[in-house]
Protein backbone atom coordinates (compact mmCIF):
# COMPACT_ATOMS: atom_id res chain seq x y z
CA UNK A 1 0.00 0.00 0.00
CA UNK A 2 1.30 3.23 -0.91
CA UNK A 3 1.34 6.04 1.48
CA UNK A 4 -0.04 8.19 -0.68
CA UNK A 5 -3.30 5.88 -1.18
CA UNK A 6 -5.30 3.83 1.47
CA UNK A 7 -6.56 0.53 0.13
CA UNK A 8 -10.04 -0.86 2.32
CA UNK A 9 -9.86 -4.68 1.73
CA UNK A 10 -13.88 -5.97 1.37
CA UNK A 11 -13.38 -8.85 4.76
CA UNK A 12 -16.12 -10.77 2.89
CA UNK A 13 -14.75 -10.77 -0.91
CA UNK A 14 -11.40 -10.33 0.22
CA UNK A 15 -10.88 -7.53 -2.43
CA UNK A 16 -10.36 -3.98 -2.59
CA UNK A 17 -13.88 -2.22 -1.63
CA UNK A 18 -12.55 1.01 -2.33
CA UNK A 19 -9.12 3.38 -2.60
CA UNK A 20 -8.88 7.08 -0.78
CA UNK A 21 -6.33 9.37 -0.54
CA UNK A 22 -4.00 9.72 1.96
CA UNK A 23 -3.21 13.30 3.83
CA UNK A 24 0.64 14.06 3.53
CA UNK A 25 2.47 15.57 6.26
CA UNK A 26 2.77 18.39 3.96
CA UNK A 27 -0.91 19.10 4.36
CA UNK A 28 -1.71 18.78 7.81
CA UNK A 29 -1.31 22.46 8.58
CA UNK A 30 -3.00 23.50 5.42
CA UNK A 31 -6.15 21.26 7.26
CA UNK A 32 -6.11 22.64 10.47
CA UNK A 33 -5.51 26.47 9.03
CA UNK A 34 -8.86 25.56 6.99
CA UNK A 35 -10.14 24.50 10.16
CA UNK A 36 -9.41 27.65 11.95
CA UNK A 37 -10.82 29.48 9.54
CA UNK A 38 -14.71 27.83 9.59
CA UNK A 39 -14.22 28.00 13.22
CA UNK A 40 -13.53 31.65 13.54
CA UNK A 41 -16.97 32.36 11.55
CA UNK A 42 -19.03 29.48 12.77
CA UNK A 43 -18.37 30.22 16.51
CA UNK A 44 -20.29 33.86 15.81
CA UNK A 45 -23.55 32.11 14.55
CA UNK A 46 -26.78 32.25 16.85
CA UNK A 47 -27.95 28.83 18.38
CA UNK A 48 -31.06 28.56 16.09
CA UNK A 49 -28.80 28.75 12.70
CA UNK A 50 -26.44 25.80 14.55
CA UNK A 51 -29.62 23.54 15.19
CA UNK A 52 -31.17 24.75 11.84
CA UNK A 53 -27.71 23.39 10.08
CA UNK A 54 -28.31 19.70 12.23
CA UNK A 55 -31.84 19.87 11.30
CA UNK A 56 -30.14 20.29 7.19
CA UNK A 57 -27.84 17.47 7.68
CA UNK A 58 -30.09 15.60 8.86
CA UNK A 59 -32.32 15.58 5.64
CA UNK A 60 -28.54 15.59 3.83
CA UNK A 61 -28.06 12.10 5.14
CA UNK A 62 -31.58 10.58 4.70
CA UNK A 63 -30.52 10.97 1.06
CA UNK A 64 -27.64 8.82 1.43
CA UNK A 65 -28.82 6.22 3.25
CA UNK A 66 -28.77 3.27 0.91
CA UNK A 67 -25.42 4.16 -0.05
CA UNK A 68 -23.99 4.85 3.33
CA UNK A 69 -25.43 1.20 4.49
CA UNK A 70 -24.36 -0.20 1.53
CA UNK A 71 -20.21 1.32 2.27
CA UNK A 72 -20.19 0.49 5.92
CA UNK A 73 -20.83 -3.15 4.88
CA UNK A 74 -18.53 -3.25 2.21
CA UNK A 75 -15.88 -1.64 4.13
CA UNK A 76 -15.84 -3.85 7.76
CA UNK A 77 -18.78 -6.40 6.97
CA UNK A 78 -21.35 -5.80 8.79
CA UNK A 79 -24.57 -7.57 7.68
CA UNK A 80 -26.57 -4.80 5.43
CA UNK A 81 -29.69 -4.73 7.78
CA UNK A 82 -27.13 -3.89 10.45
CA UNK A 83 -26.23 -1.52 8.52
CA UNK A 84 -29.29 0.57 8.06
CA UNK A 85 -30.04 0.10 11.75
CA UNK A 86 -26.91 2.54 12.18
CA UNK A 87 -27.90 4.91 10.05
CA UNK A 88 -31.26 5.24 11.61
CA UNK A 89 -29.22 5.59 15.12
CA UNK A 90 -27.10 7.92 14.15
CA UNK A 91 -29.65 10.09 13.05
CA UNK A 92 -31.83 9.86 16.11
CA UNK A 93 -28.78 10.71 18.31
CA UNK A 94 -28.13 13.75 15.99
CA UNK A 95 -31.72 15.51 16.05
CA UNK A 96 -31.83 14.33 20.00
CA UNK A 97 -28.62 16.30 20.24
CA UNK A 98 -30.26 19.53 18.64
CA UNK A 99 -33.25 19.47 20.54
CA UNK A 100 -31.10 19.75 24.29
CA UNK A 101 -28.52 22.07 22.68
CA UNK A 102 -29.58 25.57 22.97
CA UNK A 103 -30.85 25.11 26.56
CA UNK A 104 -27.93 23.10 27.91
CA UNK A 105 -25.28 25.66 26.24
CA UNK A 106 -27.59 28.85 27.23
CA UNK A 107 -25.96 31.23 29.62
CA UNK A 108 -26.32 30.48 33.21
CA UNK A 109 -27.21 33.53 35.16
CA UNK A 110 -26.37 33.70 39.10
CA UNK A 111 -29.04 35.36 41.50
CA UNK A 112 -28.44 39.50 41.49
CA UNK A 113 -25.99 40.90 43.59
CA UNK A 114 -26.16 44.51 44.17
CA UNK A 115 -24.04 46.71 41.58
CA UNK A 116 -22.85 43.44 39.79
CA UNK A 117 -23.87 41.42 37.45
CA UNK A 118 -22.65 37.99 37.03
CA UNK A 119 -23.35 34.94 34.54
CA UNK A 120 -21.24 32.09 32.93
CA UNK A 121 -21.36 31.47 29.28
CA UNK A 122 -20.40 28.01 27.32
CA UNK A 123 -18.22 28.94 24.83
CA UNK A 124 -16.65 26.58 21.98
CA UNK A 125 -13.04 25.81 21.98
CA UNK A 126 -11.99 25.35 18.22
CA UNK A 127 -10.79 22.79 16.37
CA UNK A 128 -11.96 19.65 17.12
CA UNK A 129 -10.69 16.14 16.08
CA UNK A 130 -12.24 12.66 16.26
CA UNK A 131 -10.02 9.88 15.69
CA UNK A 132 -13.48 7.51 15.55
CA UNK A 133 -13.64 3.85 15.22
CA UNK A 134 -14.65 1.30 12.72
CA UNK A 135 -17.52 -0.68 14.47
CA UNK A 136 -19.81 1.33 14.49
CA UNK A 137 -18.56 4.00 12.09
CA UNK A 138 -21.46 6.24 11.72
CA UNK A 139 -22.69 6.28 16.04
CA UNK A 140 -19.33 6.75 17.19
CA UNK A 141 -18.56 9.82 15.15
CA UNK A 142 -21.45 11.20 15.48
CA UNK A 143 -21.44 11.37 19.32
CA UNK A 144 -18.21 13.80 18.44
CA UNK A 145 -19.23 15.56 15.52
CA UNK A 146 -22.80 16.99 15.79
CA UNK A 147 -22.14 18.22 19.51
CA UNK A 148 -18.79 19.66 18.66
CA UNK A 149 -20.68 21.92 15.66
CA UNK A 150 -23.61 22.66 17.98
CA UNK A 151 -21.18 24.02 20.37
CA UNK A 152 -19.76 26.07 17.69
CA UNK A 153 -16.69 24.49 16.97
CA UNK A 154 -15.46 23.37 13.40
CA UNK A 155 -14.21 19.12 13.09
CA UNK A 156 -11.70 17.36 11.77
CA UNK A 157 -13.07 13.37 11.29
CA UNK A 158 -9.90 11.04 11.18
CA UNK A 159 -11.99 7.52 10.57
CA UNK A 160 -10.14 4.37 11.26
CA UNK A 161 -8.32 2.90 7.84
CA UNK A 162 -11.38 0.39 7.88
CA UNK A 163 -14.00 2.89 7.30
CA UNK A 164 -12.56 6.07 6.03
CA UNK A 165 -15.93 6.50 3.66
CA UNK A 166 -17.55 7.16 6.68
CA UNK A 167 -15.65 10.25 7.45
CA UNK A 168 -16.25 11.80 3.91
CA UNK A 169 -20.36 10.73 4.40
CA UNK A 170 -20.30 13.32 7.48
CA UNK A 171 -18.27 15.65 5.64
CA UNK A 172 -20.66 15.25 1.88
CA UNK A 173 -23.59 15.48 4.40
CA UNK A 174 -22.70 18.93 5.98
CA UNK A 175 -21.52 20.22 2.85
CA UNK A 176 -24.90 19.31 1.19
CA UNK A 177 -26.74 20.86 4.19
CA UNK A 178 -24.96 24.42 3.64
CA UNK A 179 -22.41 24.15 5.65
CA UNK A 180 -19.39 26.79 5.51
CA UNK A 181 -16.26 25.43 4.04
CA UNK A 182 -14.67 23.25 6.02
CA UNK A 183 -16.40 23.30 9.35
CA UNK A 184 -16.26 19.59 9.06
CA UNK A 185 -13.53 18.29 6.76
CA UNK A 186 -12.63 13.73 6.32
CA UNK A 187 -9.07 12.84 6.56
CA UNK A 188 -7.99 9.85 6.01
CA UNK A 189 -4.16 9.49 8.09
CA UNK A 190 -1.43 6.89 8.97
CA UNK A 191 -0.03 7.07 12.42
CA UNK A 192 2.37 9.68 12.11
CA UNK A 193 0.30 11.78 10.31
CA UNK A 194 -2.53 11.64 12.95
CA UNK A 195 0.02 12.44 15.34
CA UNK A 196 1.19 15.55 13.67
CA UNK A 197 -2.76 16.32 13.58
CA UNK A 198 -2.96 15.66 17.57
CA UNK A 199 0.18 17.81 18.39
CA UNK A 200 -0.86 20.68 16.01
CA UNK A 201 -0.85 24.32 18.51
CA UNK A 202 -4.28 24.88 16.38
CA UNK A 203 -5.99 21.89 17.56
CA UNK A 204 -7.89 22.68 20.51
CA UNK A 205 -9.75 18.89 21.68
CA UNK A 206 -8.91 15.37 20.58
CA UNK A 207 -11.68 12.68 20.77
CA UNK A 208 -10.66 8.70 20.54
CA UNK A 209 -12.38 5.66 20.43
CA UNK A 210 -10.74 2.62 20.40
CA UNK A 211 -8.28 0.33 21.93
CA UNK A 212 -6.48 0.78 25.36
CA UNK A 213 -3.14 1.22 23.36
CA UNK A 214 -4.35 3.55 20.95
CA UNK A 215 -5.13 5.37 23.58
CA UNK A 216 -2.24 5.43 25.39
CA UNK A 217 -0.16 6.53 22.09
CA UNK A 218 -3.27 9.48 21.87
CA UNK A 219 -2.40 10.38 25.30
CA UNK A 220 1.28 10.62 25.13
CA UNK A 221 0.92 12.55 21.41
CA UNK A 222 -1.15 15.55 23.21
CA UNK A 223 1.42 15.20 26.15
CA UNK A 224 2.86 18.60 26.66
CA UNK A 225 -0.47 20.47 25.25
CA UNK A 226 -3.11 21.89 27.61
CA UNK A 227 -5.74 20.24 25.48
CA UNK A 228 -8.43 17.72 26.76
CA UNK A 229 -8.12 14.67 25.25
CA UNK A 230 -11.42 12.16 25.74
CA UNK A 231 -11.05 8.33 25.09
CA UNK A 232 -13.71 5.61 24.81
CA UNK A 233 -11.48 2.54 25.16
CA UNK A 234 -13.57 -0.48 25.01
CA UNK A 235 -15.03 -2.75 27.60
CA UNK A 236 -15.49 -6.21 29.67
CA UNK A 237 -18.91 -5.99 29.84
CA UNK A 238 -20.52 -8.18 32.38
CA UNK A 239 -23.77 -9.52 32.75
CA UNK A 240 -25.53 -10.80 35.76
CA UNK A 241 -28.95 -13.05 35.24
CA UNK A 242 -30.45 -13.35 38.68
CA UNK A 243 -33.43 -16.18 39.43
CA UNK A 244 -36.15 -13.97 39.31
CA UNK A 245 -35.29 -13.05 35.62
CA UNK A 246 -37.90 -13.25 33.11
CA UNK A 247 -36.15 -16.00 32.01
CA UNK A 248 -36.75 -16.07 27.86
CA UNK A 249 -36.01 -12.27 27.77
CA UNK A 250 -32.88 -12.26 29.28
CA UNK A 251 -31.45 -15.35 27.49
CA UNK A 252 -32.40 -13.40 23.78
CA UNK A 253 -30.83 -9.96 25.11
CA UNK A 254 -27.82 -11.55 26.06
CA UNK A 255 -27.75 -13.48 23.39
CA UNK A 256 -28.56 -10.35 21.24
CA UNK A 257 -25.73 -8.51 23.35
CA UNK A 258 -22.99 -10.81 22.87
CA UNK A 259 -23.57 -11.55 18.72
CA UNK A 260 -24.53 -8.15 17.38
CA UNK A 261 -22.36 -7.36 14.95
CA UNK A 262 -20.55 -10.39 15.02
CA UNK A 263 -19.73 -9.25 18.78
CA UNK A 264 -17.60 -6.14 17.67
CA UNK A 265 -18.76 -3.48 20.11
CA UNK A 266 -17.49 -2.13 22.86
CA UNK A 267 -20.53 -2.36 25.59
CA UNK A 268 -21.22 -5.79 23.98
CA UNK A 269 -21.59 -8.68 27.07
CA UNK A 270 -18.49 -9.97 27.15
CA UNK A 271 -19.24 -12.29 30.45
CA UNK A 272 -22.04 -13.76 31.66
CA UNK A 273 -22.98 -14.56 35.39
CA UNK A 274 -25.80 -16.81 36.15
CA UNK A 275 -27.28 -17.63 39.68
CA UNK A 276 -27.18 -21.55 40.27
CA UNK A 277 -30.87 -21.96 40.43
CA UNK A 278 -31.17 -20.98 36.40
CA UNK A 279 -27.85 -21.68 35.35
CA UNK A 280 -28.24 -25.35 33.63
CA UNK A 281 -31.22 -24.14 32.43
CA UNK A 282 -29.31 -20.82 31.44
CA UNK A 283 -26.95 -22.30 29.17
CA UNK A 284 -29.04 -24.99 27.68
CA UNK A 285 -31.49 -22.11 26.13
CA UNK A 286 -28.67 -20.08 25.21
CA UNK A 287 -26.77 -22.72 23.34
CA UNK A 288 -30.00 -23.90 21.43
CA UNK A 289 -30.97 -20.01 20.22
CA UNK A 290 -27.40 -19.12 19.43
CA UNK A 291 -27.48 -22.07 16.53
CA UNK A 292 -29.80 -20.20 14.98
CA UNK A 293 -27.58 -17.67 13.84
CA UNK A 294 -26.37 -17.61 9.93
CA UNK A 295 -22.79 -16.82 8.99
CA UNK A 296 -22.56 -15.26 5.25
CA UNK A 297 -22.46 -12.48 2.55
CA UNK A 298 -24.04 -9.40 4.64
CA UNK A 299 -25.49 -7.77 1.75
CA UNK A 300 -28.26 -11.12 1.72
CA UNK A 301 -31.29 -10.47 4.42
CA UNK A 302 -30.58 -14.16 5.71
CA UNK A 303 -27.02 -13.45 7.32
CA UNK A 304 -26.99 -12.65 11.15
CA UNK A 305 -23.59 -12.88 11.65
CA UNK A 306 -21.09 -11.32 8.93
CA UNK A 307 -17.20 -11.30 8.76
CA UNK A 308 -15.00 -9.84 11.02
CA UNK A 309 -13.41 -6.44 10.39
CA UNK A 310 -9.52 -7.66 10.99
CA UNK A 311 -8.51 -10.61 9.20
CA UNK A 312 -6.48 -11.73 12.21
CA UNK A 313 -8.95 -11.94 15.07
CA UNK A 314 -10.34 -15.02 14.38
CA UNK A 315 -6.83 -16.60 15.78
CA UNK A 316 -6.87 -14.08 18.80
CA UNK A 317 -10.54 -15.36 19.34
CA UNK A 318 -9.71 -19.38 19.03
CA UNK A 319 -7.07 -18.80 21.09
CA UNK A 320 -9.22 -16.84 24.13
CA UNK A 321 -11.52 -20.17 23.70
CA UNK A 322 -8.69 -22.73 23.49
CA UNK A 323 -7.04 -21.03 26.75
CA UNK A 324 -10.48 -21.03 28.38
CA UNK A 325 -11.35 -24.92 27.99
CA UNK A 326 -7.63 -25.66 28.87
CA UNK A 327 -7.88 -23.51 32.16
CA UNK A 328 -10.82 -25.99 33.19
CA UNK A 329 -14.23 -23.99 31.21
CA UNK A 330 -16.12 -26.64 28.91
CA UNK A 331 -17.10 -25.57 25.24
CA UNK A 332 -20.67 -25.73 24.88
CA UNK A 333 -21.14 -24.16 21.66
CA UNK A 334 -18.42 -25.18 19.37
CA UNK A 335 -17.85 -22.49 16.28
CA UNK A 336 -17.21 -25.76 14.18
CA UNK A 337 -20.92 -26.75 14.19
CA UNK A 338 -21.41 -23.74 12.26
CA UNK A 339 -21.75 -23.73 8.54
CA UNK A 340 -18.96 -21.11 8.04
CA UNK A 341 -18.27 -19.75 4.33
CA UNK A 342 -15.35 -20.54 3.11
CA UNK A 343 -14.51 -17.11 2.09
CA UNK A 344 -13.91 -14.10 4.11
CA UNK A 345 -12.69 -13.43 7.73
CA UNK A 346 -15.29 -15.06 9.46
CA UNK A 347 -15.53 -16.78 13.07
CA UNK A 348 -18.71 -18.71 14.25
CA UNK A 349 -20.39 -18.13 17.41
CA UNK A 350 -18.60 -19.73 20.78
CA UNK A 351 -19.82 -20.44 23.87
CA UNK A 352 -17.82 -21.71 27.09
CA UNK A 353 -19.00 -22.56 30.30
CA UNK A 354 -17.33 -22.55 33.92
CA UNK A 355 -14.29 -21.36 32.64
CA UNK A 356 -12.33 -19.28 35.13
CA UNK A 357 -12.31 -15.80 35.95
CA UNK A 358 -8.86 -15.50 35.47
CA UNK A 359 -8.84 -16.78 32.12
CA UNK A 360 -8.34 -13.79 29.44
CA UNK A 361 -11.84 -15.56 27.93
CA UNK A 362 -13.23 -13.48 31.40
CA UNK A 363 -10.30 -10.81 31.32
CA UNK A 364 -9.48 -9.29 28.06
CA UNK A 365 -11.74 -7.38 25.78
CA UNK A 366 -12.83 -10.25 22.84
CA UNK A 367 -14.10 -7.90 20.30
CA UNK A 368 -16.13 -11.17 18.91
CA UNK A 369 -18.28 -13.70 19.06
CA UNK A 370 -17.41 -15.57 21.96
CA UNK A 371 -18.54 -15.55 25.51
CA UNK A 372 -18.10 -17.03 28.59
CA UNK A 373 -20.63 -18.14 31.24
CA UNK A 374 -19.94 -18.53 34.37
CA UNK A 375 -22.51 -19.83 37.81
CA UNK A 376 -22.68 -17.25 40.95
CA UNK A 377 -24.35 -18.19 44.04
CA UNK A 378 -25.61 -14.81 44.60
CA UNK A 379 -25.35 -10.92 44.36
CA UNK A 380 -22.17 -10.70 46.76
CA UNK A 381 -20.36 -13.06 44.09
CA UNK A 382 -21.74 -11.49 41.21
CA UNK A 383 -20.32 -7.71 42.18
CA UNK A 384 -17.35 -9.18 42.97
CA UNK A 385 -16.76 -11.07 39.33
CA UNK A 386 -18.27 -8.14 37.76
CA UNK A 387 -15.93 -5.58 39.13
CA UNK A 388 -13.14 -8.02 38.78
CA UNK A 389 -11.98 -6.44 35.05
CA UNK A 390 -9.40 -3.83 34.08
CA UNK A 391 -12.76 -2.11 31.99
CA UNK A 392 -15.45 -0.12 33.47
CA UNK A 393 -18.15 0.93 30.34
CA UNK A 394 -21.34 -0.72 31.05
CA UNK A 395 -22.75 -3.50 33.22
CA UNK A 396 -25.86 -5.01 32.91
CA UNK A 397 -28.16 -7.07 35.51
CA UNK A 398 -31.80 -9.09 34.78
CA UNK A 399 -34.01 -9.32 37.44
CA UNK A 400 -37.55 -8.30 37.78
CA UNK A 401 -36.65 -6.20 41.53
CA UNK A 402 -35.79 -2.84 40.46
CA UNK A 403 -34.52 -2.19 44.52
CA UNK A 404 -32.00 -5.09 43.94
CA UNK A 405 -31.19 -3.55 40.65
CA UNK A 406 -30.39 0.08 42.23
CA UNK A 407 -28.80 -1.25 44.93
CA UNK A 408 -26.51 -3.64 43.06
CA UNK A 409 -25.49 -1.05 40.35
CA UNK A 410 -24.60 1.45 43.04
CA UNK A 411 -21.27 -0.74 43.68
CA UNK A 412 -20.63 -1.65 39.68
CA UNK A 413 -17.56 0.26 38.41
CA UNK A 414 -18.84 1.13 34.94
CA UNK A 415 -20.18 4.31 33.12
CA UNK A 416 -23.42 2.35 32.46
CA UNK A 417 -25.57 0.28 34.46
CA UNK A 418 -28.76 -1.19 32.82
CA UNK A 419 -31.56 -3.48 34.30
CA UNK A 420 -32.99 -5.30 31.48
CA UNK A 421 -31.32 -3.48 29.25
CA UNK A 422 -27.75 -3.87 27.33
CA UNK A 423 -25.33 -3.37 24.17
CA UNK A 424 -27.33 0.29 23.96
CA UNK A 425 -26.77 4.03 24.03
CA UNK A 426 -29.34 6.68 25.38
CA UNK A 427 -28.49 9.85 23.68
CA UNK A 428 -30.20 11.69 26.70
CA UNK A 429 -27.53 9.92 29.15
CA UNK A 430 -23.64 10.39 29.20
CA UNK A 431 -21.57 7.82 27.77
CA UNK A 432 -18.49 7.55 29.58
CA UNK A 433 -16.18 4.95 31.51
CA UNK A 434 -14.10 4.14 34.12
CA UNK A 435 -10.47 2.45 34.94
CA UNK A 436 -8.63 1.75 30.95
CA UNK A 437 -12.45 2.02 29.77
CA UNK A 438 -10.98 6.25 29.56
CA UNK A 439 -12.38 9.37 30.34
CA UNK A 440 -14.84 11.81 29.70
CA UNK A 441 -18.38 11.92 28.12
CA UNK A 442 -20.28 11.83 24.75
CA UNK A 443 -23.92 12.86 24.27
CA UNK A 444 -26.52 13.83 26.85
CA UNK A 445 -25.84 17.38 27.79
CA UNK A 446 -22.42 16.53 29.19
CA UNK A 447 -21.38 15.72 25.78
CA UNK A 448 -22.04 19.25 25.05
CA UNK A 449 -20.03 20.64 27.45
CA UNK A 450 -17.57 18.53 27.06
CA UNK A 451 -17.11 19.87 24.07
CA UNK A 452 -17.54 23.57 25.36
CA UNK A 453 -15.25 25.47 28.07
CA UNK A 454 -16.38 27.98 30.40
CA UNK A 455 -16.49 31.73 30.98
CA UNK A 456 -17.47 33.30 34.11
CA UNK A 457 -18.60 37.12 33.06
CA UNK A 458 -18.33 38.82 36.26
CA UNK A 459 -19.83 42.72 35.81
CA UNK A 460 -19.50 45.66 37.84
CA UNK A 461 -22.35 47.91 36.62
CA UNK A 462 -22.65 50.34 38.96
CA UNK A 463 -19.50 52.22 40.69
CA UNK A 464 -19.12 52.90 43.99
CA UNK A 465 -19.27 56.42 44.93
Amino acid sequence: MSKHELSVINPYTEQVAVTVPMLQDSEVDRVVQRAREAFLGWRETAMADRVALIGKFVKAFEGMRDQVAKDITAQMGKPLSQSMNEVNGMIGRAEHMAVIAEETLADEWLPDKPGFKRYIRHEPLGVVLDIAAWNYPLLIAVNVVVPAVLAGNSVIVKHSSKTPLCAQAFADAFAKAGAPDNLVQAVAADHDVTERLIQHPLVDHVSFTGSVEGGRQVNQSAAGRFIDVGLELGGKDPAYVCADADFDFAVDNCIDGAFYNAGQSCCAVERIYVDRVIYDKFVDAYVERTRAYVLGDPMASTTSIGPLASKSASAFLAKQVEDAVRAGGKLALDPKSFDIPKQGWFAAPAVVVDAPQSCSLMQEESFGPVIGITPVSGDEEAIRYMNDSPYGLTASIWTMDIERAIRIGARIETGTFYMNRCDFLDPALPWCGVKDTGRGATLSRYGLLHLSRLKSMHLRVEIPR
